[in-house]
């Protein structure tokens, strides 16, 4: 269809536009940029002949995409698997990697004795965001020497 097109095309690449910087982590005060940002997709799968009138879920399963914050753990995932196999120049102090070398360690430990207005800000940074999703991938996607081989 031309509007999925259209929408893959121009709107969602300014939605997602240096995600993995500036990605809303899902706590107070947050919602409302998070519920704004999907609503722009929301509305636009509405304005989809044959689909505009079905529920959200189900526009999305129709038109074979995922809602934004699916997305936005999928990049940080391919972001973290680009900086811990050496595929980019930078971020190799973002993470804390266990002595396997495959699961990622949180810095709550080393951050502890810092304020909690301190430690809530890290909560957002790529590193805290992916662990639990990283840490819970099998074991030969962590080890994958391609980003693409799992689609």
């Amino acid at each position: 269809d031309v509007m999925l097109k259209i929408y893959k095309a121009l709107v969602r690449p300014k939605l997602e536009y240096c995600v993995q910087l500036w990605s809303p982590v899902a706590h107070h005060g947050n919602w409302g940029t998070i519920l704004e940002l999907e609503g722009v997709q929301r509305r636009f799968t509405r304005l989809i002949n044959g689909i505009g009138t079905l529920p959200y879920s189900e526009r999305l399963d129709r038109l074979n995409i995922t809602n934004l914050a699916e997305r936005r753990i999928r990049g940080d995932l391919i972001e973290t698997f680009k900086v811990l196999n050496d595929k980019v120049d930078y971020g190799k102090t973002w993470f804390k990697v266990g002595r396997s070398r495959r699961n990622l360690l949180t810095c709550r430990k080393s951050c502890s004795k810092l304020p909690r207005e301190v430690t809530k800000v890290n909560d957002g940074f790529i590193s805290e965001r992916v662990r639990p999703y990283w840490n819970d991938l099998p074991k030969t996607v962590r080890e994958a020497s391609r980003v693409d081989m799992y689609g």
